[in-house]
């Protein structure tokens, strides 16, 4: 879910324009499409003024703010596929704000998820030091009266002004390279600014895994993406059989909030060194196109 630059050089949307030799078709992938476009490639990019056609009337005066605004804030919050979401990293720019954006993930029934601000201020996990995180972390409800064994047949049934089975609480730890088995990089190897066209270029080279195994470009991307998996629930998993060039060797040393950090970069490498991100992301502009009939 994303848009064009207003307040930065460029945007996601920016970015995935700019590939060669084919970009995507981003403005094909609409609310009608978008399973049959996330079926055939795993991935799907919602761009913002597809799916929030109201956002057009502020647009044009947000790029001319030299600052960013409360819009900058609104859009992590405002996925038009939120009840669809399974699990979700949430960046803030600002510490003071990480409690009450878990909170809000709460208030909007997710389960799994969680919001990290780089001491930096830096609405990703950094590459560079600390990262604070407030995750959501369901609980059994000690309140809860109903049945608790799942071969009770009334096990998947609730009352609904009674206690819920379980209740989401929000934990607060720190994250560092470290955790991810990774070497901090300054933010300076990793800072934005560059034109559309270099971006896209640097995700292409990263994709074809033609970058150096400790390229601060690629420990940026790949401890972002293992935070996710992480999260996901992904690297609970005791056992691995990802595909070709998964030894199944799974880390199970656990981190901050007791869990698999080095695990979730383990797999987010395979990712990329097997082609699969990759071919995720050439599926994806093959079923834009096809959306659009060309």
């Amino acid at each position: 879910h994303g848009n064009r630059a207003s307040s930065s050089t460029s945007g996601s949307a920016d970015l995935l324009q700019a590939i060669r030799p084919r970009a995507p078709v981003i403005e094909a992938v609409n609310a009608e499409v978008l399973p049959s476009v996330y079926e055939k490639s795993n991935y799907a990019f919602l761009f913002a003024p597809t799916f929030h056609p109201g956002m057009r009337h502020v647009a044009a005066t947000r790029k001319k703010l030299p600052f960013r605004t409360l819009f900058n804030l609104l859009g992590p919050l405002a996925n038009p596929i939120e009840g669809n979401i399974e699990a979700r990293i949430v960046g803030v720019p600002q510490h003071e704000l990480g409690l009450t954006f878990a909170e809000a993930l709460k208030e909007n029934k997710a389960r799994k998820g969680m919001v990290v601000c780089g001491d930096e201020l830096l609405d990703e996990i950094s590459c560079a030091g600390r990262t604070r995180c407030w995750r959501l972390v369901e609980r059994p409800n000690p309140a809860f009266r109903g049945p608790r064994d799942e071969e009770d047949e009334d096990f998947t049934t609730s009352d609904e002004e009674g206690e819920p089975r379980t209740i989401i609480d929000v934990e607060h730890f720190t994250l560092e390279p470290s955790d991810f088995g990774l070497q901090p990089h300054p933010l300076s190897d990793v800072s934005p600014g560059k034109l559309p066209k270099e971006n896209a270029a640097k995700l292409i080279q990263l994709l074809q895994n033609e970058l150096p195994r400790d390229d601060p470009i690629l420990d940026f991307v790949l401890l972002n993406t293992a935070a996710l998996f992480v999260i996901a629930g992904i690297c609970d998993a005791d056992t691995s059989d990802m595909g070709h060039g998964d030894d199944g060797k799974v880390i199970q040393e656990t981190g901050p909030g007791g869990l698999r950090w080095k695990e979730g970069i383990r797999r987010a490498r395979w990712g990329v060194e097997s082609g699969q991100a990759l071919a995720s992301l050439e599926r994806y502009i093959e079923a834009s196109h096809a959306a659009t009939g060309q």
